[in-house]
């Protein structure tokens, strides 16, 4: 029996209480790792109120989990005992599938959600297959590095997947736990970026994370005067916005793309994308190999995200913190285990 202790809650809405499991035997294709940080995402407060109406209990919480691989299965391939690695929203995936076979795992119908149906990292130990236990570069600050197992490729990938290119003028919108890393790697990335944001209080953050220009998300003809003038526009924010307006921002030929989980339906008119010939669209996280990438670029260029540290003890607290809005800008739990 292999008992691992956790939190976990045992329904929508409950708090997190201490928990042992028995994990049972570690797979051919897996590796477990224990935890030493663990980032508390927006994810983790949506699975565990079933926001998503996807949510199985009891579930333990926690899908950017970072630590050291303290067992290997026999068919594990080029990772060892003792290797750093850092898992994210996804655990596991066919390997056989169109979608891995060519590259895009993380589209993978049986793709294994690391907080769903699985125990995720809020606890001594996560376990994954080994593909998706993706090692860390040795200049990453480890103990905030667990945000970019999620949020931080959620926002990198879009930039590599539509081909933008270092002379385009992008455009963020929602500067939060996804937004604040999505201006780091923009203005990484060479492009001139503009940020929208609802927080004025935010403002002088928001160009020290890489915006050359902030513009109230609230205020229409605002963002009106921004007409015309972006080719990518990154929506990191999961509330309903003036659509119109933000497409309005677009030039001829340029994309919005979503990130942020936004639950109500969002109103298009045909004419707004057909006049201009614009573009719509969305991702999820991103494959193995992107994640490495991300790590790679952002270790290249001293990019991290800005964390408050708790302890897992007191992991109510953190999602109280995270739920009341209260966030600058992402959560880290250290894991306190004695």
């Amino acid at each position: 029996m292999t008992d691992i202790r956790g939190w976990v809650s045992h329904g929508a809405k409950q708090k997190l209480e201490p928990f042992t499991y028995d994990a049972g035997p570690l797979g051919p294709e897996e590796v477990e790792i224990g935890v030493e940080f663990c980032g508390l995402c927006h994810s983790d407060l949506s699975i565990l109120n079933n926001d998503w109406g996807l949510s199985q209990y009891p579930v333990v919480l926690g899908h950017e989990a970072v630590g050291r691989i303290v067992a290997a299965g026999d068919q594990v391939k080029g990772l060892g005992i003792g290797q750093r690695v850092g898992i994210g929203w996804t655990s596991a995936s066919c390997m056989h599938c169109h979608q891995c076979m060519t590259g895009d795992h993380h589209l993978c119908a049986g793709a294994v959600a690391t907080i769903i149906g699985h125990r995720g990292g809020f606890a001594e130990k996560v376990r994954s297959h080994w593909a998706w236990a993706v090692p860390l570069p040795e200049a990453l600050d480890i103990s905030s590095a667990g945000p970019l197992l999620c949020g931080g490729i959620t926002v990198f990938a879009p930039l590599a997947i539509y081909d933008v290119k270092p002379t385009d003028r992008v455009g963020v919108v929602g500067i939060g736990g996804l937004g604040h890393m999505a201006l780091q790697f923009a203005n990484a990335w060479g492009c001139e970026v503009t940020a929208f944001s609802s927080n004025p209080s935010k403002m002088e953050e928001v160009r020290k994370f890489g915006a050359h220009r902030v513009v109230s998300s609230r205020d229409r003809a605002g963002i009106l005067k921004a007409a015309n003038s972006l080719d990518f526009l990154l929506v990191t924010a999961n509330v309903p916005l003036d659509w119109s307006a933000f497409l309005q921002t677009l030039k001829p030929n340029g994309r919005m793309h979503l990130v942020g989980a936004v639950l109500e339906p969002i109103p298009v008119g045909a004419f707004d994308l057909i006049f201009g010939q614009k573009s719509i669209s969305g991702s999820p996280t991103g494959s193995p190999a992107a994640m490495s990438s991300m790590l790679d670029f952002a270790a290249r260029h001293n990019i991290a995200p800005q964390v408050e540290h708790f302890p897992l003890s007191k992991v109510n607290d953190a999602i109280a913190h995270l739920a009341a809005g209260e966030a600058r800008y992402r959560i880290v739990l250290d894991a306190d285990f004695t």
